[in-house]
């Protein structure tokens, strides 16, 4: 597959100052009633606070910068510039300017993520979530997205571990009542119940990361001491095995390991995520 590399990014597809667009391509002015949001959009939660200060900068200046959309059959989907859409509408303007371009599905979903990473808009299961579209829909590798998005793998691979987190601890990393710091050191428990129980105390006593850490490191020993033989079976062969595959599908994985036969658990925690995973677990035997 050719390169991609955030290099090229939003400076390649979405000119930086308004006095250039006049020199690259047309600005058209678009009912924004013909434009429909971006299916790849990873944000979910958008700041009011920051949307009243554009709704009011749009008021007094109109808007600066345009949108960037590509046509489709009953109008356009916009590409970037959700936040500009939406104050354009409370303002009750009609039109909004808008530069078209032929942009595919991939390329919509790297220039919405890369967007809102650049400008530091994304919580941290908005961000896992958009590294799952990469795997999900476009079959790419973590390495894969570490590359199109200038990130180490590692990081790929850490934020993809909280899709494995209950999805009430998920809500609380996407309402910041937690880091994903805490949300990280919650990933040492062994069982949702204990992860749940621990994250709740992290909120009652506010807990730093630090307290967080020692917090599951003690729990974590004190399980240990209460199953030392279910986890002597458990060898750190098995336990590769069993992050490796919740690297891969996004959810947590379990092996029960026997003398002569053993079970895989896989958790999906909705009927949507269960076809994500049937999807993914058919496209890797094809």
């Amino acid at each position: 597959m050719e390169k991609r590399a955030l290099g090229r990014g939003l400076n390649a597809l979405i000119p930086e100052r308004s006095a250039d667009y006049s020199q690259q391509e047309k600005i058209l002015q678009i009912p924004t009633s013909q434009i429909r949001t971006n299916k790849y959009q990873p944000r979910v939660a958008f700041n009011q606070e920051r949307l009243n200060d554009l709704i009011n900068s749009i008021k007094e200046k109109g808007v600066v910068q345009p949108v960037l959309v590509r046509k489709s059959h009953d109008g356009y989907e916009l590409i970037a510039g959700e936040r500009r859409l939406r104050a354009v509408k409370a303002v009750g303007i009609e039109n909004i300017p808008a530069i078209v371009r032929d942009v595919s599905d991939i390329d919509m979903l790297e220039i919405s993520l890369i967007e809102n990473i650049q400008r530091e808009e994304l919580n941290a299961i908005e961000e896992a979530n958009a590294f799952q579209r990469f795997i999900s829909d476009f079959k790419f590798t973590q390495d894969k997205i570490a590359q199109v998005l200038g990130k180490d793998r590692s990081t790929i691979a850490n934020t993809l571990r909280l899709l494995a987190l209950p999805k009430k601890i998920q809500e609380h990393i996407s309402r910041d009542t937690i880091t994903a710091g805490h949300a990280k050191a919650l990933l040492s428990l062994p069982t949702e119940n204990e992860q749940l129980r621990a994250c709740n105390l992290i909120i009652k006593k506010g807990l730093s990361v630090r307290e967080t850490e020692s917090l599951v490191a003690r729990r974590v020993l004190a399980s240990g001491a209460k199953k030392a033989e279910t986890k002597s079976s458990r060898t750190a062969g098995l336990i590769d095995i069993e992050n490796s595959l919740q690297q891969a599908l996004g959810t947590r994985v379990r092996i029960f390991h026997g003398k002569k036969r053993g079970r895989i658990q896989i958790e999906y925690y909705s009927n949507e995520d269960l076809n994500r995973l049937i999807d993914l677990i058919l496209a890797k035997r094809s």
